[in-house]
């Protein structure tokens, strides 16, 4: 007689398990996130729940239980895998690490698997490499490689949705590095539920894990991302792996930024910027010449801007339109930053700088679609606003960067010294930065206004 098959209900949000659905996730919060999952039974293959550990002695493998104390541990870092692309090593903190497990995603069409591919066939001239396919067939990949001139030699491919049939294939192989193209496609045979369900994601991403970590393989998952724009699946994913990270770029755009949003083994919000060329994703060097792409007559409202990106800064311009509104509630638009501070600074902008906009219609765009993270851009982000509406245009070689309280006062961000080097090198002769962030040695051809208050800066651009 066959067993009945047990149920379970997950959280979707924080991977919490209940025995019967509730309304709300009584961990998280989270209303209506509970799915239903079937609990398949034990695992008994032998075969695929152990292993053949790849590089002996790796020292990160699961399963070593000896104590020892934290004086003890070897600090010597593993060596890490480069990728033969500048701009993703900088994002991975330099490079994989054996034994770990990298989530990359992004919208359809963003180019995860481009990279993927790219990176792929280039490390597979160094070391062996296996590149997973379940969403596409082995002649739709190559097909691909071809068009993109790829070398496509030495590179090994496994068109496969079995989880178990994987980590088989890939113990006889033996790859430092692998790609499982997509996570949302794979299954597990003692799991009984369809693929891409919360029970199938979690299972087979744990599973692959566990192959990762024992074998000291460089394991790299693709995963597709909601219609908010977050990853999909359940959120305990994010909490298996040891680095996400975001290929993000709109379909009108030919550059793409990839961001870490968690990186066990180096910086976190480290920025990658690539453009889509008919040979692939090339990567850009220096990203902040192509986001200063400026006409050669500035109009009133644009002003250029250094953020802090990873561990490099970032010139980018920020522009605004203010306009009079005919509707009875102006509208308050943010493209690139965070649409609740932007109401915040134009509140701070009529309460200590005299200027009140309440009545007009307030736009504000990011040039080249970058999502500024940090408040260095408030005050660059005001005296846009200000310049639009006083119609004045502001030098093209000047440059704006400051953090503004609610009292008004300009504060100071981190590296500053290193935002006005980085404008300096790329033709800026005038800065308007918080006194705090003045120059401790003067940089040639660069002159520094610091300002204590939104005030103070009204009058440097003669504006208040």
């Amino acid at each position: 007689m066959a067993k009945k098959s047990k149920t379970a209900f997950v959280c979707n949000e924080c991977g919490a398990d209940y025995t019967k659905w509730a309304g709300q996730c009584n961990a998280c919060g989270a209303w209506n996130s509970l799915s239903e999952v079937r609990l398949g039974p034990a695992h008994t293959d032998s075969r695929a729940a152990n292993f053949t550990d790849a590089q002996a002695g790796y020292a990160g493998a699961a399963g070593q239980g000896k104590v020892q104390k934290l004086s003890e541990i070897d600090l010597s870092e593993l060596p890490r895998i480069p990728t033969n692309a500048s701009e993703l090593d900088r994002v991975l903190g330099g490079g994989l690490v054996p034994g770990s497990v990298v989530l990359i995603g992004g919208h359809p069409g963003a180019g995860k698997s481009t990279v993927l591919l790219q990176t792929l066939c280039h490390l597979s001239q160094k070391l062996p490499a296996l590149y997973v396919t379940g969403e596409e067939s082995l002649q739709q990949v190559a097909m691909r490689a071809k068009r993109l001139g790829l070398p496509a030699d030495h590179l090994q491919m496994l068109s496969e949705t079995n989880v178990e049939q994987i980590c088989l294939t890939a113990g006889e192989v033996k790859p430092k590095v692998m790609v499982v193209d997509s996570i949302q496609v794979m299954h597990m045979a003692e799991v009984q539920s369809a693929p891409g369900s919360v029970a199938q994601v979690r299972e087979s991403a744990a599973y692959l894990t566990r192959f990762a970590k024992q074998t000291g393989t460089a394991l790299i998952l693709v995963g597709h991302v909601t219609k908010d724009g977050t990853l999909a699946g359940p959120k305990v994913l994010e909490h298996i792996i040891d680095c996400s990270i975001m290929l993000e770029g709109s379909h009108d755009s030919r550059f793409r930024t990839l961001r870490a949003h968690k990186n066990r083994f180096g910086a976190v919000n480290e920025l990658g910027v690539f453009a889509m060329t008919e040979q692939g994703l090339k990567e850009v060097s220096n990203p902040s010449a192509i986001f200063l792409q400026r006409a050669d007559e500035i109009a009133a409202g644009s002003v250029v801007t250094s953020v802090w990106e990873g561990t490099r800064p970032l010139l980018v311009e920020l522009q605004a339109l203010v306009d009079d509104s005919s509707l009875g509630n102006p509208r308050r638009v943010a493209v690139g930053l965070d649409q609740n501070r932007l109401n915040m600074l134009l509140a701070v902008l009529h309460r200590h700088g005299g200027v009140l906009v309440g009545d007009q219609d307030v736009f504000i765009n990011v040039v080249g679609g970058v999502k500024v993270m940090e408040t260095s851009a408030d005050l660059t982000l005001l005296m846009a606003v200000v310049s639009s509406f006083r119609n004045r245009t502001l030098d093209r070689d000047l440059m704006i960067f400051g953090e503004v309280g609610l009292a008004g006062e300009i504060r100071p961000v981190p590296s500053g010294q290193e935002r006005l080097r980085e404008a300096a090198k790329h033709g800026f002769r005038k800065a308007i930065v918080p006194a705090a962030n003045r120059l401790k040695t003067d940089i040639e051809g660069m002159q520094v206004i610091p300002v204590k208050s939104l005030s103070e800066a009204l009058n440097a651009l003669d504006m208040a």
